[in-house]
């Protein structure tokens, strides 16, 4: 099961309460205050992980939490700090926090993005601890009965939101071919059949331009109209493309399921500007697939009527040709380099 979105509660250890003690030994009866402090309770801790792709494992733990550290001892012991709640995440999490506006209303906040292998984040900070007794103490004060509680950790609601983390994006209509290409381009192998939505959750392939140099394309979910409203797969297809650099429109230009090749690269086009007008800036070209296929030629000729400031790339996915011009476009446009 692939889970991309899910909502959780996160709360951190409550810090231990400091103690009010005197010591008492044989040759000092009535010694001073030695209340030690309690210990500070712990964090509830993210890390990114790339050996975790889904948020699968919260879907069955959805409350994240730390230890409370333990209460101050005599002769000024300090209570133990409470264990780190540690928890692995994919990279590309978009955290948000859940907050209540004046209407009593629910809304999300920003609160953070985890791009880095390897990268740690507080989502909730542990309690102080509380101050033992000898804190207190003062010349006029020598046998102070005071000291404070614990404070409380850090609690809330959040949202996890995972969006894909890839070079360049394949976007396109359900059975168009993308699954396909991204076999060819790289080592990834998603699922393949001819229906719609094969591609229920994002692949990411690597491309070797060469020996130092390489970039990462994404297959995402089909879109279908409506999706900037979150009809059908909506929101689960548009939120893994928000990283790409690249967007790569992939058609069936040949129009081999009854579809229409240059309405459905404007369709795309308005899908993707009525979610992110930010999003719709993107550098993009069109990958008009299926050029083995008959009036492949015609369309790929309408396209550039209609089309003329983007680079179109003819391609065919089964077949493997033009596969060489694609990559050195995504060569030119994406290409980093690797240690």
């Amino acid at each position: 099961m692939f889970v991309d979105h899910i909502r959780v509660f996160a709360r951190a250890g409550k810090g231990g309460d400091g103690i009010v003690h005197f010591h008492r030994g044989k040759f000092r009866p009535k010694g001073g205050p030695d209340g030690g402090d309690g210990g500070k309770g712990g964090d509830v801790i993210l890390v990114v992980d790339n050996s975790t792709d889904s948020l699968r494992a919260f879907f069955y733990n959805s409350r994240l939490a730390a230890e409370s550290g333990t209460a101050g001892q005599g002769s000024l012991c300090y209570g133990k700090a409470g264990k780190d709640g540690i928890f692995r995440v994919p990279a590309g999490l978009v955290i948000s926090r859940m907050v209540e506006d004046e209407e009593g209303e629910t809304r999300q906040e920003h609160f953070a993005d985890l791009t880095e292998v390897g990268q740690k984040f507080v989502l909730c900070k542990g309690g102080r601890g509380g101050k033992g007794n000898d804190h207190f103490k003062s010349p006029t004060n020598q046998a102070p009965r005071e000291c404070t509680p614990g404070l409380p950790g850090e609690e809330g609601q959040f949202m996890f939101e995972l969006r894909s983390i890839a070079d360049a994006g394949l976007v396109g209509f359900p059975n168009a071919g993308k699954s396909t290409l991204l076999t060819k381009l790289s080592a990834a192998r998603p699922k393949i059949a001819n229906y719609p939505f094969t591609t229920l959750q994002p692949h990411v392939g690597v491309v070797i331009f060469g020996e130092n140099s390489r970039g990462t394309v994404a297959d995402i979910p089909g879109l279908i109209e409506g999706a900037h409203a979150n009809v059908g797969l909506g929101h689960d297809f548009l939120r893994h493309i928000m990283r790409c650099r690249l967007l790569l429109f992939v058609v069936d230009v040949a129009g081999s399921e009854a579809r229409d090749p240059v309405k459905d690269i404007e369709t795309l086009r308005t899908e993707i500007k009525l979610y992110s007008e930010e999003l719709s800036k993107r550098p993009w070209c069109i990958l008009a697939n299926k050029m083995d296929l008959p009036d492949a030629e015609e369309n790929v000729s309408r396209l550039k009527d209609r089309f003329k400031r983007v680079k179109i790339l003819p391609v065919s996915a089964n077949e493997g040709t033009g596969m060489d011009k694609l990559v050195a476009h995504l060569a030119k446009v994406i290409a980093h380099d690797v240690e």
